[in-house]
């Protein structure tokens, strides 16, 4: 009875923890913040010099080998980034997820020095990556600094990652919704109160910061987005549809084009493929270097047909040839930018056969269902981009085309990105390989109606072995169960094992809580 009380007591399920929760999740929010925003700072200051040298250098060419020399050595420098700390590779959410999962341990203060620089010297060279990843996977290093500083337990410490997170998206794109979400959405793929509460605070924290340096108003000014008339919604299906397909057709060559660098040995001349590419659009469509925030503004004044579509091959080939080659960045901005491309063309097609549309609401449309189709975070990316544009009035088609497009990336059995970059990581690095069972932690996990556990007495239950489900919530009330104790639809059980048993134990419990009778 001891045992059980003390481990109950270890989740710190008390109404005053909640509170200290949301007061660490604003330090972490603030640190985060801090970081993330310095972290956009430098990029802008550095995407806007880009254009300004790539055009000085096209006007004097006698000076194009000196720009080839300095992508040479960013290149380098990227290489020993690398080298230096393996984890700083890709955009991070995967190492993120990693993490949270208990199969990666990374060391917070290496990530955070290597990845702001070497994120700072991919984009900043114009390859094809966006800063969303990057300011993640910095906030979420922020976050278990704030805990590793503070002496948190394992558990709080796993929160507080979530929480640094959540405050990086917010401060990389002003959508705080979107931050808080996605740490339920794609970190946790679970609801939590706790995780609400904590990623809620940091997020609004970490937006309001960013909003003091670059002002209020939202990443993507549509202010002539004209809401898609009802009886057109078979448009916002068709644009759904189309962003669906090429999503998978994305995370399929994506994982292609990492099978073919992964047959190069040397790190270096895997890191100076995509440096050399950016060398070579930078002075022949010089539109598709860096994220691409500045194309998707482009695209919503109009582009020739004929561009776009050109744009678009491009642009998809060199975005998954940066990304591919695992050098720090992310993939948000660019496949927004691939989304923005497909509302383009969608309304190029349209206008060419008769039918009106307008052009910025389809480029809206395009960027969620495109989000829903690589990442599979769809309320995560209706939200983004409402946020992001500051547009609600097409909430309705956001939703109907990232629920079309979600739908059809199912159907062609694509895989969302991050837990395809996820599995090709542990087979790279393997997982952690540690004696014992490390720190007590707790892990949350909801039933699903219909699920093999449903109906089941806890003594019926083959838990994992070295796990011990000590409450359940169950609405507003909290249970400490008994094997006689039966599991409803809908409660959310939690479970504490060792350390270095947990990704084995979420595995186990996920699996009977989430697959059907």
């Amino acid at each position: 009875m001891e045992d059980t009380h003390s481990s109950t007591k270890r989740i710190n399920r008390f109404s005053d923890f909640r509170y200290k929760l949301v007061l660490k999740g604003v330090c972490v929010g603030a640190a985060a913040g801090l970081v993330a925003v310095l972290f956009r700072l430098v990029l802008e200051q550095v995407e806007h010099l880009l254009p300004q040298t790539i055009s000085y250098i096209a006007a004097h060419p006698w000076l194009v080998p000196v720009w080839a020399a300095v992508l040479l050595c960013a290149a380098g420098l990227v290489t020993l980034l690398l080298k230096w700390e393996p984890m700083i590779s890709g955009s991070g959410i995967p190492q993120l997820d990693g993490e949270i999962l208990g199969f990666f341990q990374q060391s917070w203060w290496r990530v955070l020095l290597a990845k702001f620089a070497g994120g700072v010297l991919t984009i900043g060279a114009g390859l094809s990556l966006g800063r969303e990843g990057p300011s993640v996977q910095l906030g979420a290093m922020a976050g278990k600094g704030f805990a590793r500083v503070t002496k948190q337990n394992k558990t709080e410490e796993k929160l507080l990652i979530t929480c640094g997170a959540s405050a990086g998206l917010a401060a990389a794109f002003n959508a705080p919704l979107a931050g808080a979400l996605f740490a339920l959405e794609e970190v946790h793929k679970s609801f939590s109160i706790e995780v609400l509460l904590s990623s809620m605070a940091s997020s609004v924290t970490a937006d309001f910061i960013s909003r003091n340096i670059f002002g209020l108003k939202p990443v993507f000014d549509f202010s002539g987005a004209i809401a898609i008339p009802l009886s057109h919604f078979w448009v916002v299906m068709l644009v759904g549809l189309l962003a669906g397909v090429v999503g998978v057709v994305y995370n399929r060559c994506t994982d292609l084009v990492q099978g073919l660098y992964d047959k190069i040995s040397s790190r270096f001349v895997r890191t100076l493929i995509p440096f050399a590419l950016a060398g070579i659009f930078a002075f022949t469509f010089p539109a598709v270097l860096g994220g691409g925030s500045h194309l998707i503004l482009e695209v919503a004044g109009g582009i020739p047909l004929i561009t776009l579509c050109l744009l678009f091959v491009i642009k998809f080939f060199f975005s998954i040839f940066s990304f591919g080659s695992g050098v720090p960045g992310g993939i948000f901005l660019p496949l927004l930018v691939l989304g923005s491309l497909c509302g383009g063309i969608f309304h190029g097609v349209a206008a060419s056969l008769g039918l009106q549309l307008n052009l910025e609401a389809l480029v809206i449309l395009g960027m969620a269902a495109s989000f829903a189709a690589i990442v599979r975070a769809p309320v995560t990316g209706i939200l983004l981009i409402t946020e992001m544009t500051g547009n609600f009035s097409h909430l309705l088609f956001l939703a109907l085309a990232s629920l079309t497009a979600y739908a059809t990336a199912d159907l062609l059995r694509g895989k969302p990105i991050y837990e395809q970059l996820l599995r090709r990581m542990l087979f790279k690095f393997g997982r952690m390989k540690r004696s014992g069972s490390g720190e007590k932690v707790t892990i949350e996990v909801p039933v699903h109606h219909g699920s093999l556990i449903c109906g089941k007495k806890i003594r019926e239950v083959n838990l994992p072995d070295k796990c011990l489900i000590v409450s359940i919530e169950r609405g507003e009330e909290e249970l400490v169960p008994n094997g006689e104790t039966v599991i409803h639809p809908a409660d959310l059980l939690v479970a504490v094992c060792g350390e270095y048993d947990s990704p084995a134990v979420n595995y186990a419990l996920k699996k009977q809580c989430t697959v059907m009778k």
